[in-house]
Parts: C-alpha cells; sequence; structure tokens
C-alpha cells in the first residue's frame, strides 16, 4: 500500500515472497498491485513532485528486483477523485500519474504496466472526464474495468456488475454503470479494446427486503424491489468487533457474499442453481441473477454461470484482451471460470 513516503512502499515480504514462488511454479507471471481502496491514500503525494515520483519509482523499480517481479498494477482509487474518503486528491493527479508511467516505461521497457480502473476514463485537471487517454494507452500494457459495487440507489436494489443498463427502466440508467458502457467510454477515449480486460465479480451484496416487496403475486421476483430493513451479516462480517477503517470512521457491516458463500449458506446448490426454498430470477437486460430467501428475508444481487458465460461472449464479440475477477477464489469448484470460459470459446478450467 501506499504510505506518506513515496520511497517506502509497505509490503508484506513473507507473503510476497511466497506469492512470486507460487506464481513461478504455475507459469503465471508475477505482478504486485499497488494502492486498492485501503491502498490509495497516498497515491497522490507519491505522483505530485518530480522529487516525489523519482523516489515512488525507484522504490517500485526496487521491489520488482528484489521479488523478481514481471510487473506492477497500479489500483489507485481513484486519481482525482476521493475513494475511501481519506484520501489525498489533487487536479494534477491522472497527468502526474502519467508521468510516472512514463519514467517507468523508459526505465524498464519490458516491465508490465496494469491497472485497475474505473468504469469512466480518469479524470482531467477540470474535474471532467478525459477524452482521450491514449496517452496512457501508449504506456499500459493492460486496464482492468472495475465493473462491480455499481448500484448506488439508496432505497432499492439493483445489479452489482451489470453487463448492460441502457435496457433498464429510465430512473435507473444513469445511476448504474456497465460493462457495455464502460467498455464503450474506455474505447471513445481511444483506449484500444485489445489492452482492456472485463473486471468480473464472484460475489454479491445481500439486503434485507419483506416478502410483499420481494415476491410478486405471479410468485416470480420483482426487480428493483425496496429495501426494508438492516443490512444483513454476511459471512466475512464480525459485528461484535468491526473497528474503525484507515479515515478513522466506525466499521460497518459488508453484507457480502462470495459465489462460494452462497452455496455454503444454501442459497445455492453445488451446481450453481438455486437452493431448495430459494427464489431465484435472472434479469435478462443486466444479465443479474437474484436470490431470495422468503424466511430469512435476504435479498441478493450477484453474478452465477448464465451471467458469466453472457459476458464471457461480451468479451469475445467486443474484442477485448480477457478478463479480471475480484476474487477467484469466491468461485466453487471453477464453475464460474469454466462457465465465462464456455462464453469466450475456450477450454475449462483444468
Amino acid at each position: 500500500i501506499t504510505t506518506p513516503d513515496p520511497s517506502n512502499i509497505s509490503v508484506s515480504s513473507e507473503l510476497l515472497t511466497e506469492f512470486v514462488q507460487t506464481a513461478v511454479a504455475n507459469s503465471v507471471s508475477p505482478l504486485l498491485t499497488i494502492g486498492g481502496w485501503t491502498g490509495s491514500q497516498y497515491f497522490s503525494t507519491a505522483v505530485a513532485t518530480s522529487e516525489n515520483r523519482n523516489k515512488f519509482a525507484n522504490a517500485i523499480l526496487d521491489l520488482v528486483k528484489t521479488y523478481n517481479l514481471d510487473g506492477i498494477d497500479f489500483d489507485w482509487e481513484y486519481p482525482g477523485s476521493q475513494g475511501v474518503g481519506c484520501n489525498v486528491v489533487n487536479t494534477q493527479d491522472s497527468s502526474n500519474l502519467l508521468l510516472l508511467l512514463q519514467q517507468l516505461r523508459k526505465s524498464s521497457p519490458t516491465l508490465l504496466l496494469t491497472a485497475a480502473v474505473g468504469s469512466a476514463p480518469f479524470l482531467g485537471a477540470d474535474g471532467n472526464v478525459m477524452s482521450d487517454v491514449s496517452s496512457f494507452a501508449s504506456v499500459f500494457d493492460r486496464i482492468a474495468l472495475m465493473v462491480y459495487d455499481t448500484w448506488a440507489v439508496n432505497g432499492t436494489v439493483g445489479p452489482n456488475a451489470p453487463l448492460a443498463s441502457a435496457c433498464e427502466p429510465t430512473q435507473y440508467q444513469s445511476l448504474s454503470g456497465s460493462a457495455a458502457s464502460a467498455v464503450a467510454a474506455w474505447t471513445q477515449a481511444n483506449f484500444p479494446a485489445n489492452k482492456i480486460l472485463l473486471g468480473l465479480a464472484a460475489y454479491g451484496h445481500s439486503y434485507n427486503i419483506t416478502p410483499q416487496a420481494a415476491v410478486s403475486s405471479s410468485g416470480s421476483l420483482n426487480s428493483y424491489p425496496d429495501i426494508g430493513g438492516s443490512q444483513p451479516t454476511g459471512p466475512s462480517d464480525t459485528p461484535g468487533n468491526l473497528g474503525t477503517d484507515q479515515c478513522g470512521n466506525p466499521g460497518t457491516v459488508s453484507g457480502v457474499f462470495t459465489f462460494a458463500d452462497l452455496v455454503s449458506a444454501g442459497f445455492l446448490d453445488s451446481d450453481g442453481s438455486a437452493g431448495s426454498g430459494i427464489h431465484y430470477t435472472i434479469e435478462e437486460c443486466s444479465k443479474t441473477p437474484y436470490v431470495y430467501n422468503e424466511d430469512t428475508h435476504v435479498f441478493i444481487s450477484y453474478d452465477d454461470t448464465k451471467s458469466f458465460a453472457s459476458k464471457g461472449d461480451f468479451i469475445l464479440q467486443s474484442g477485448l484482451a480477457g478478463f479480471a475477477v475480484w476474487e477467484v477464489t469466491g468461485d466453487y469448484n471453477d464453475i464460474l471460470l469454466n462457465s465465462l470460459h464456455s462464453g469466450m470459446g475456450i477450454q475449462d478450467c483444468q
């Protein structure tokens, strides 16, 4: 993660060494991600001046040499705008990031440089989305579009990681990004499709919904039901020990269920189909599946084998470079990955 000192990047030496050894043993290129939702606090500081960029670049290259890394992945959430709530932010963040990338590319021409990015291109100094990011395309080998956690409508349930949104009801179209709109935004800003990875979610978000709101008179699940209670607890939540985040804010219950959690909790059977007594539907516009337990009132927006297959086909038809998953251990017996590969027209996981 980033620190106040650009020459110091915080890593776990033991874990990074183990990761690189495991990657190499499995013929996988080891890349180190810097940043993340909770690790981007000082990115802006690290690239703000020529002196800081030199320190940061040297620290990055030292890590590459020390741990025999093949590349660096930048997960800055987000240049020019706030993320977790206490990040340092500067209107020149995007241009300063580009200067750092150009410096790294010049110093190490073969180093893989990738990034996890939002649904829209980077912000310019004026605070608006950049209309031309071709300069970034010249230094990045790949970018992964984080098209998940997109739903931001208070009071209703919606798709976590929609494939499309233009066919949604009018009142929701501008409130939720989608894979299709994200790819269009980046390619229209001159970032080539063959350098874009589609980010996929192996998890979903849970909501407390009354049966009256969740289930229609015909017995099918409603889309966009009103939220009817407090946030359900996800399997990884520890309600009695939420602590505080790095900004000093009280921790909150996430309500997140991985795909594997949904199987363990009985929402899904081992083949990914709905469990006994569980309502299921897939919303055809966004290709978003939902499950609902009428007894516990837990309603979950997630991704399943059908939605992954649809996204695999989208990747193929759009000429994208491939995909990235947050995160792969959320899968169950590789059935999501196998469905994705099927949609892309390639072999299953072995």
